[in-house]
């Protein structure tokens, strides 16, 4: 909960910075708070992801794509999600959040994020995300590239997605939540 505060003024924010193409890349410039931080001072590994959510919200809002998603009732969902860290962002550290589309496969949309402090990356992170309808099915990517097309982005922009993140979504894949899938700890 502590979020929505912050991702009501990243989305009043974008509608006052340059406009972008769901293509380039969005800078949202941050500071690390007290809410992220955890008791060894410094950003909590989980709270990434949430401050992730802020820079997609940043890079869709500034697109146009939020808007036009919101239109049409669909709803964006995390899929699965990767992360690295190579060093601490203590309290009060400035650093900039970078987001971009490195790619769309046959049903996801995939997000590198970066968080960069002082020109260095600190932290890395891969979100896979998909798309869902009012009725919970999902939107197809061809409809997402019309959708853009439709905004007037540039399709040939459109990054191939790396290889490996295939196989690594395959690796990790839960099945469908219409399947079931026991907990055992192989007992």
């Amino acid at each position: 909960m502590h979020l929505i505060p912050r991702t009501l003024w990243v989305l009043a924010r974008a509608r006052r910075r340059p406009p972008l193409s769901i293509w380039d890349s969005a800078s949202l410039p941050m500071r690390a708070l007290p809410t992220d931080v955890d008791i060894a001072g410094h950003v909590n590994n989980g709270q990434y992801f949430g401050l992730f959510d802020l820079g997609r919200f940043d890079l869709m809002a500034r697109s146009g794509v939020m808007r036009a998603v919101r239109r049409r009732g669909w709803l964006p969902v995390v899929q699965a999600e990767q992360i690295a860290f190579r060093r601490s962002v203590t309290l009060g550290a400035a650093f900039t959040l970078e987001t971009r589309i490195i790619g769309l496969d046959e049903r996801a949309v995939w997000f590198e994020q970066r968080v960069v402090v002082a020109g260095d990356v600190a932290v890395r992170g891969y979100v896979c995300t998909r798309l869902r309808g009012r009725d919970g099915t999902p939107v197809g990517n061809d409809e997402v590239r019309a959708l853009a097309v439709e905004l007037g982005h540039d399709p040939a922009a459109e990054p191939e997605l790396p290889g490996w993140l295939h196989d690594w979504r395959e690796q990790v894949a839960l099945p469908s939540a219409r399947t079931p899938l026991p907990h055992a700890w192989g007992r």
